[in-house]
């Protein structure tokens, strides 16, 4: 009829994040979000369980019984997409949720986590509604280059696990207010929260990015980052530690924790204003290895940098922010874009695919893996 107006579609999602020790769920309606909750389990039910993989329909149950407390119809969903878990490498986009998936996931191919179960009951709920299930942009994203995997040992591969999915979601928003396409951009995101991780994002692809779960990069709140290597070799075989307690030291028990007994950047801050010293060294010495790391990446790109994103829950700092900006705002604008909201990253993803926007993949695939 003339003078009509097609309306678009509008999609309801349910987003799933599965934690340790409780389970985020989101209603969307397109990029709205309309409910979300997070339903903390008693830890003596979650201890009940022998493994994380065992508590699958323990937590499909109680996240139903949740939509229906709320008066949620779950037969309104066009889709229902779960965090993705320990997988193999693959790399970055929607994935539908496919029988070597969750054959995957159920054997725990890369490691147990409780990010596995958001794939599983994502599919289980799908499944009864006859409608798509997805994953979308888990940590084991791998888009590196040959170049950015030889690390100087050949029995040592550098491994690329970061925060793909805040990374990639916080890149694609920067394109969008650009007024560009995230594959035609040139970026440096960093996600600095309980983990730090810098990564080279170029036409789509990470084409480099430090382990940020027990290797390299800046130390953060909670993990040691890059450290000096012969004396960690010595500390390794002096013999006053196993190597649980040295991976301890690594990844829980290094950065603030290590120096000032807390992981809490609000809590720094506060003695800093108070006039502590040591506070004020180990803050702005972390703020000094973001920007160091910055700069290295800009390496990558040869020095042309579209744009540095400064994203996670450490972004929301002020003077943590203004100590890296002054050190590297030569390089590229700096645009802050703070905090994680990873339900709104998986309904994003989703409804990409169901938009027509891009298409979804089929897991397993290889990541590209092409010289820069």
């Amino acid at each position: 009829m003339e003078g009509s107006v097609l309306q678009q579609r509008e999609y309801r999602l349910l987003v799933i994040n599965p934690g340790s020790t409780s389970t985020k769920i989101g209603i969307f309606d397109d990029e709205r979000s309309v409910f979300e909750k997070t339903i903390r389990h008693n830890s003596e039910e979650i201890r009940s369980f022998e493994h994380i993989i065992d508590q699958y329909e323990f937590r499909k149950n109680v996240i139903l019984e949740t939509l229906d407390h709320e008066g949620i119809n779950v037969s309104k969903l066009s889709a229902v997409v779960g965090r993705g878990g320990l997988l193999r490498p693959i790399e970055g986009g929607t994935y539908n949720v496919n029988d070597q998936m969750l054959e995957d996931l159920r054997n725990g191919f890369s490691g147990e986590h409780a990010s596995n179960l958001g794939g599983i009951i994502a599919y289980e709920i799908a499944e009864g509604l006859n409608i798509p299930s997805f994953i979308v942009d888990p940590v084991v994203v791998d888009e590196m280059a040959p170049i950015a995997r030889v690390s100087g040992v050949p029995e040592i591969e550098r491994r690329s696990i970061f925060h793909a999915l805040n990374q990639k979601a916080v890149a694609r928003r920067v394109a969008k207010q650009l007024g560009r396409s995230y594959e035609d951009l040139r970026l440096i995101v960093t996600h600095m929260g309980g983990g730090i991780t810098v990564g080279v994002h170029q036409e789509g692809r990470v084409i480099d990015v430090n382990n940020g779960l027990h290797g390299e990069g800046p130390f953060s709140p909670e993990r040691a980052g890059t450290v000096p290597v012969g004396d960690l070799v010595s500390m390794c075989f002096s013999g006053e530690y196993y190597a649980e307690e040295i991976m301890k030291k690594l990844v829980g028990q290094a950065g603030f924790v290590g120096y000032l007994g807390t992981n809490d950047a609000v809590e720094v801050e506060r003695r800093i204003e108070e006039g502590d010293h040591e506070a004020k060294l180990v803050y702005d010495a972390m703020a000094y290895q973001v920007a160091k790391e910055i700069g290295s990446a800009s390496a990558v790109l040869h020095g042309q940098v579209d744009g540095i994103v400064l994203t996670g829950g450490l972004a929301y700092g002020k003077d943590f922010v203004n100590e890296i900006t002054k050190r590297i705002e030569w390089i590229s604008d700096v645009i802050v874009q703070p905090g994680e909201n990873e339900l709104q990253a998986l309904a994003e993803g989703g409804l990409r695919v169901l938009r027509g926007e891009e298409e979804s993949k089929i897991y397993p695939n290889e990541a590209i893996k092409e010289t820069v």
